[in-house]
């Protein structure tokens, strides 16, 4: 029986591995100053004290956590021949994965019905999404994911593993690891497919939704351009997130696994776990006025206490 599994990482040509590893850690790091940058503003700044940035807050702390999970041991792939996990690590890595995966579509769901409260019901706003609905609705989006990931790891880790032990991935990922299982996997690729494909369609569901009275709301809006403006600059940061992690989540997980190469699940995962976390805190702040504002105050704050 399997003990420890051995990560292949993303490319085997050394002469690549120096760059990848420049490259990756500067993702990383503007990953991290971005991600934790962005809870730090949101939490000091009483302006962006409302539901929508607490909710983008959590949303920075969730690619931050996600990010840090994988990538760290990706650069340590690239500078050494270390290559090994443990059995228990790969189910922790898994695991830990699949709670921030979730929790995000989740999240980002919720975001769009909290774009709708604001568009659609702007006087009863803070009475439909007061405080202790933010929290029970952050409270609940872990718990889904517990629950969804809870299933999931069994779901893997309940076939017998046995030699090669090689995994043609650079983390844990669920798909990687079913391929070396010893027994028939046709039930368990079916269950990962459904759970994946139900959690997409209830939150793409929402989304959608949500924003089919947004836009209705909108068209009403033709008595005053600028109204319409803001409403839909308001929108269009979430919408770009929306778009770039759920492509990536229906390539992934919502289609059969025998369509797609393991070179191409690389690629597509260094993008959802790697490059959409840097990208999420970049696309909020660069297209929000609240937030610039919100960072440009910081900002000359700073240079006024030095000065």
């Amino acid at each position: 029986m399997v003990t420890w599994f051995l990560l292949l990482g993303l490319t085997e040509r050394k002469e690549l591995k120096g760059v990848l590893f420049v490259i990756f850690l500067l993702v990383y790091s503007v990953t991290v100053l971005g991600n934790l940058g962005m809870v730090i503003l949101i939490r000091t700044n009483p302006q962006l004290h409302t539901p929508l940035y607490f909710s983008l807050s959590v949303l920075s702390f969730l690619d931050f956590s996600s990010s840090t999970i994988n990538t760290p041991r990706l650069l340590i792939i690239f500078l050494t021949s270390d290559r090994s996990i443990s059995f228990a690590g790969c189910v922790a890595q898994m695991a830990m994965m699949s709670v921030h995966g979730t929790a995000e579509c989740l999240l980002l769901a919720i975001m769009a019905y909290d774009q709708f409260a604001a568009i659609c019901h702007p006087l009863l706003y803070h009475a439909i999404m007061s405080q202790r609905l933010c929290m029970e609705l952050v409270a609940g989006t872990y718990a889904i994911g517990a629950a969804n990931t809870a299933a999931q790891t069994e779901n893997v880790f309940r076939m017998p593993y046995c030699v090669p032990n090689i995994i043609d991935h650079y983390f844990c990922d669920v798909p990687a690891v079913l391929h070396l299982a010893c027994g028939d996997t046709a039930a368990a690729k079916a269950i990962l497919f459904l759970s994946s494909a139900a959690i997409t369609l209830i939150t793409v569901s929402i989304i959608l939704v949500s924003y089919t009275y947004i836009l209705v709301t909108i068209c009403r809006m033709h008595h005053s351009l600028e109204a319409q403006r803001k409403a839909f600059s308001t929108c269009a940061s979430h919408h770009t997130a929306i778009s770039l992690s759920y492509g990536t989540i229906i390539f992934m997980y919502a289609q059969p696994s025998s369509s797609k190469s393991s070179d191409q699940n690389k690629v597509v995962s260094v993008f959802y776990t790697t490059v959409i976390p840097m990208l999420n805190p970049l696309i909020y702040s660069l297209r929000n006025k609240e937030v610039k504002t919100a960072l440009r105050k910081k900002l000359q704050g700073k240079t006024q206490e030095k000065s």
